[in-house]
C-alpha cells in the first residue's frame, strides 16, 4: 500500500473492501487524507469519486459522502456513502454508536494489564492539533473511553487490539500514550522510534454495522499494510 499522495498511481492503488449501490469501503493507505485540507493534497474521497466515475462511466459530478475519518498517518477501514439516504443513515449509526470499531496498534511497552479499559477526559488543542489527557473532567474536556487487549509481541514490540467506545479526536493515540504505550512512529504522542514520516502503526482493522439500506449485518476487515513493522504481525491476520 502506498503511503504518499501523488497522482494516477494513488488512484490505481485504492483497495476496495466492499462496494454496492449505497456504500464503498476502502482500506486507506497511511499518509492519505480522507477529506481535503489546507495542504491541497488529493484526498481519498476525490480519488474514490474518480474511481466510481471511471468504473461506471458516470457523467457529471459523482456524489460521495464522508461518513467518518481516519487521521492522515493511520491506515485501515474507511466508509463512504454513495447516496444521500445511505449517508444520513450511516451518520445516525455512528452518532448512536451502533457500530463496532476495532483498531490494531503496535506499541513500545506492554500494558500492565493484558486486558483493560481506559477512561479519561480529553481536550483538543486545535492550533497544535494535539489532544491532552486528563484523569478527571476539566473545562473544555470530553469523556473518552476505550477497551484494549494484548494480542502478542515480536522483537520488543506489542500488538494491541483497541475498541473505542467513544470517538474523540486522537483518542486512541492519546489514551495509549497516557499509560506509557505510545504507538510506534507517533512522535507527537511520545514515540521515540520514527517510521517513514507519513505513518504511525495504528490500523483501523475492522468495522461492524448493519447495512443502512439492505439491513444486513456487515463486518468489513482491512488487511494489514505491508510495511516492515506490520509484517512481523501478519500471521495474526488469520
Amino acid at each position: 500500500m502506498l503511503c504518499v499522495v501523488c497522482d494516477q498511481k494513488v488512484r490505481e492503488s485504492i483497495e476496495v473492501i466492499y462496494e454496492d449501490n449505497h456504500l464503498i469501503v476502502i482500506n486507506k493507505s497511511c499518509g492519505v487524507l480522507v477529506q481535503g485540507d489546507e495542504t491541497g493534497d488529493l484526498p481519498l474521497v476525490e480519488i474514490c469519486k474518480e474511481y466510481i466515475k471511471d468504473k461506471y462511466h458516470k457523467p457529471g459530478e459523482v456524489f460521495l459522502g464522508v461518513v467518518h475519518r481516519l487521521d492522515r498517518p493511520v491506515s485501515g477501514v474507511v466508509v463512504f456513502a454513495r447516496t444521500s439516504k445511505a449517508l444520513s443513515r450511516m451518520n445516525e449509526l455512528f452518532r448512536s454508536r451502533e457500530t463496532r470499531k476495532v483498531y490494531w496498534a503496535i506499541t513500545n511497552l506492554q500494558p500492565s494489564d493484558k486486558v483493560g479499559k481506559l477512561v479519561h477526559w480529553l481536550r483538543k488543542d486545535e492550533i497544535k492539533n494535539k489532544t491532552t489527557v486528563f484523569t478527571r473532567e476539566m473545562a473544555g474536556t470530553q469523556h473518552a473511553e476505550l477497551e484494549y487487549k494484548v494480542l502478542g509481541s515480536s522483537g520488543g514490540w506489542w500488538l494491541l487490539e483497541v475498541c473505542p467506545v467513544t470517538g474523540r479526536s486522537h483518542q486512541i493515540r492519546a489514551q495509549l500514550a497516557s499509560m506509557g504505550s505510545a504507538i510506534l512512529g507517533d512522535l507527537k504522542y511520545g514515540s521515540l522510534v520514527p517510521t517513514d514520516g507519513s505513518s504511525i502503526a495504528l490500523h483501523a482493522r475492522s468495522l461492524t454495522f448493519v447495512h443502512p439500506v439492505k439491513k444486513v449485518p456487515l463486518t468489513l476487515v482491512a488487511a494489514l499494510p505491508s510495511t516492515e513493522w506490520w509484517r512481523r504481525f501478519h500471521r495474526k491476520q488469520s
